[in-house]
């Protein structure tokens, strides 16, 4: 049986590859400045709202994160933030998740 903790590893590199397939797209045909890019994210209202929708989820996240890590001690999980607004939240947190479920070896 797979391990829940190795479904984490795969979604967070799924995460992290397939989004960025279209990024590394969009930049080759328009260029490499990001403005252009955040102005294209507010093209219309449907894709403003999911930016919102992601910001949002980012920074809910990155407290979780940093609350969790303060708490457990448990530093490791930090990566998830900048995978978070680097990559993207689809990357980011299937990566604290399979951080969280790290087996702690003495």
């Amino acid at each position: 049986m797979v391990s829940l903790r190795a479904v984490w590893l795969v979604l967070a590199v799924w995460g992290a590859i397939h989004p960025m397939w279209y990024f590394v797209k969009w930049f080759r045909q328009n260029g490499y400045d990001l403005m252009v890019m955040v102005d294209a994210w507010h093209a219309n209202a449907a894709s403003s709202g999911l930016v919102w929708d992601l910001t949002i989820a980012a920074i809910a996240l990155t407290i979780w994160v940093i609350a969790e890590s303060i708490q457990a001690r448990r530093w490791l999980g930090l990566l998830a933030i900048p995978a978070t607004f680097c990559i993207g939240v689809s990357c980011g947190l299937p990566l604290y998740l399979y951080l969280r479920l790290r087996v702690v070896q003495i």
